[in-house]
């Protein structure tokens, strides 16, 4: 699952990030609303996490933006104040949830869970891949009703190319959806998960195809 955190704290926004990466997502953080803004709208994520106390253009006007794009993307809204107006603003604005300033991380984690899971009517919750089936909730590839012991950064590659089946996926957009975007990392790094993910999959009716000089993409055999 690929997050975006967009906090102006950066102390705050860096803890969560660090405790969303070490469950295995690919995390995105901004400082700024206007920076937010033109991210949401060239790059996206799957879930956001988005404090209203921004400078440039506030969590509340990042979000307009965002439904007015037709950006259907779950939003979590933070919030430093307690009162019902801002709560009230922010949901009539297209929040999906919020959550009152200091929280609790579990309680984040929960409430990103549930999202998730929402997210999950527009996909269909399991998703079957040749002989294979992969839980969007859970994040597990199985196979019958044992789930395989898959690494997380081979689950964010399967993730990437199996929202994109059938067409060719860049190393680069592989790479950001693994690591996030701005991370220090070579295009080459996502290679040896590919290669790892290949052969898992080839055994069960999935193969990735190689685009050379173009990318990847996932083939379910018929």
């Amino acid at each position: 699952m690929r997050i975006a955190i967009i906090e102006d704290n950066t102390a705050l926004a860096n803890a969560i990030a660090y405790r969303l990466r070490d469950r295995g997502h690919s995390v995105d953080v901004l400082h700024d609303g206007r920076d937010a803004d033109a991210f949401m709208a060239q790059d996206g994520a799957d879930l956001v996490v988005l404090d209203i106390n921004l400078p440039g253009m506030n969590g509340i006007e990042v979000l307009r933006a965002m439904r007015r794009r037709g950006d259907g993307t779950p939003v979590i809204l933070l919030t430093a104040r307690s009162e019902t107006a801002e709560r009230v603003a922010g949901l009539d604005a297209g929040a999906d949830d919020y959550l009152t300033k200091p929280f609790e991380m579990d309680e984040l984690e929960a409430r990103l869970r549930a999202m998730s899971r929402r997210k999950s009517l527009v996909y269909a919750e399991r998703d079957s891949i040749g002989l294979l089936v992969f839980d969007r909730t859970s994040r597990q590839l199985m196979d019958g009703d044992t789930p395989l012991d898959v690494p997380r950064k081979e689950i964010a590659t399967l993730e990437c190319l199996l929202e994109r089946r059938g067409r060719i996926v860049s190393k680069p957009q592989l790479v950001t959806h693994v690591y996030g975007t701005g991370a220090e990392v070579d295009d080459s790094a996502i290679e040896p998960h590919v290669s790892r993910l290949r052969r898992r999959l080839e055994n069960h009716g999935v193969r990735i195809k190689t685009a050379r000089g173009l990318g990847y993409m996932l083939e379910v055999e018929t």
